[in-house]
């Protein structure tokens, strides 16, 4: 879902949500995924992000995140 000028991984648009699985690669690239959010969210958009690791052996946890995430879902103050 292109978002800002990147691909956001996943993406709900009436929530303002946007889902992110990262890799092993990621934690070298700390600085550019924060600004990445950060433009991300200038958006309106809240931004979740997890471990691929995570996505795998951890799978209800990560849903019941993402549940809560939308449960809870509200305008980002900047719209």
């Amino acid at each position: 879902m292109p978002i800002a000028g990147f691909i956001a991984d996943f993406a709900c648009l009436e929530a303002k949500l946007v889902i992110e699985i990262d890799g092993g690669q990621h934690a070298q690239n700390v600085g550019y995924d924060l600004r990445r959010a950060c433009l991300i969210e200038a958006q309106g958009f809240r931004v979740l992000r997890f471990w691929d690791n995570e996505v795998f052996v951890e799978t209800q946890a990560v849903l019941e995140h993402i549940v809560r995430a939308l449960e809870t879902s509200s305008p980002h103050p900047n719209l």
